[in-house]
């Protein structure tokens, strides 16, 4: 595989040489800092990409083209990167030599047509597609309490600190999804196109010269930015007294949701030793909590922790009798108590290390993953695959309680339910 950055004055080109797949991915990543009140209308511009264009003005025109395309794909992704709202654009198409020469190309115009030439008229986005896309995503917003795994984590970041761009809603809001006309959202899409910082990923057996003068033509932004604000949010220190917040749903499993502060964690403790002790607490099926807390003592349907590294969290989450209330929180601070004492073994180490290997050996099995790993790389700072293997091996069993006593149970929050049913 190899890998080489073109700074274009506009974006960054990244290009990744292998043939490794028989696809070439290419993504477009828009990013600006997170503004709570555009959230919205950032999510409503995502999906209208995929609604139609100037040139194919309806859904189904859009599928037929990427049919005739050899079944090219593209989706659209927004999501929240630290301080950063990202909005992806994907293509993925077969490579030349299983289909027909130029049809590559043909995808990256159908790509253009979408992103750079959207349906708008006299500088209004379409009002009939619009109202499709507000019709799904009011939907959506009015029934969020219907996955309760989901929505009890959205309550715990609100309840943490509703200051904190982390206690945004990144599906939208309805208030301001009702303000969105064609005319305030193709002013927003002007804004993103010649506003926002932009990557270009590109993925496949490619020739590093063609492809840029390709990429160049069709992803024609001209503006020079620069970023504004770092991407990890600021280190906040724990409570001295944890918060306790309960919300009542109508379904007979209750959700458990706890927020841990990382606090004053060193880049090396963020991305190798928390990423391990994650893994012995809560990130595997081999992990404390799954043994004590479900197998043990059958106290829960489902436990699991993730660390959510550029928030400076982790976050356990499981699904209970709220009858185990009570007795479930005991059984996880007591789990964080272990882990602060060092009470975990050479042999949980090593196969949380071996765990993490594996991980990174199945991200060179998908193109969307090697491109994620590249954006860290160039976002963040990161290290590639194989500098992560060789660091993730060095960490000592003095490190992870070191960091065990960085990590505080901060806020707790259950959506409960009104009944409960047996294990």
């Amino acid at each position: 595989m190899e890998y080489i950055k073109k700074d274009l004055g506009s974006y960054n080109l990244h290009l990744i040489k292998t043939n490794q797949f028989k696809t070439i991915t290419v993504r477009i990543a828009f990013r600006s800092p997170v503004v709570k009140d555009k959230i919205t209308l950032r999510n409503v511009l995502c999906d209208m990409f995929l609604q139609s264009s100037g040139k194919y003005p309806s859904k189904r025109e859009l599928t037929i083209a990427a049919q005739e395309l050899y079944a090219a794909d593209i989706e659209t992704h927004n999501s929240r990167l630290g301080n950063y709202n990202n909005l992806d654009v994907y293509l993925t198409v077969l490579h030349d030599k299983y289909t027909e020469e130029g049809n590559f190309k043909s995808a990256l115009q159908f790509l253009n047509e979408i992103v750079f030439h959207p349906d708008v008229c006299n500088q209004k986005f379409s009002s009939e597609k619009l109202e499709i896309v507000k019709s799904t995503m009011r939907s959506n917003l009015s029934s969020l309490k219907e996955d309760g795994a989901s929505y009890s984590l959205l309550r715990l970041f609100e309840v943490m600190d509703k200051t904190r761009v982390s206690s945004y809603r990144m599906v939208g809001y309805l208030e301001d999804l009702d303000k969105v006309t064609p005319e305030t959202l193709y002013q927003y899409y002007q804004k993103m196109i010649h506003s926002d910082m932009v990557d270009v990923f590109v993925i496949g057996d490619i020739d590093f010269k063609e492809m840029t003068e390709m990429i160049r033509q069709f992803i024609p932004i001209k503006t020079v930015k620069r970023q504004k604000i770092p991407y990890l949010l600021d280190d906040v220190r724990p409570r001295v007294k944890r918060m306790f917040e309960k919300e009542k749903i109508d379904t007979s499993q209750s959700k458990l949701a706890i927020g841990c502060r990382c606090y004053k964690l060193s880049s090396y403790e963020r991305n190798y030793v928390l990423t391990l002790y994650n893994i012995i607490l809560g990130g595997s099926g081999d992990s404390k909590l799954f043994k004590e807390v479900r197998e043990k003592n059958s106290l829960c349907y489902v436990i699991n922790s993730v660390p959510n590294k550029l928030d400076l969290l982790v976050l356990i989450r499981a699904g209970i009798d709220k009858e185990n209330y009570s007795k479930t929180l005991e059984l996880i601070d007591k789990q964080l108590q272990s882990m602060r004492k060092g009470n975990f073994s050479d042999d949980e180490i090593k196969v949380a290390k071996e765990y993490f290997c594996t991980a990174l050996d199945e991200v060179m099995d998908n193109p969307n993953r090697i491109l994620d790993n590249y954006y860290m790389m160039e976002l963040l700072g990161t290290d590639d695959l194989e500098e992560k293997r060789h660091k993730i091996m060095g960490v000592s069993k003095a490190d992870i309680i070191k960091v065990a006593k960085k990590i505080k149970m901060d806020t707790v929050f259950l959506l409960e339910g009104d009944s409960h049913e047996e294990n």
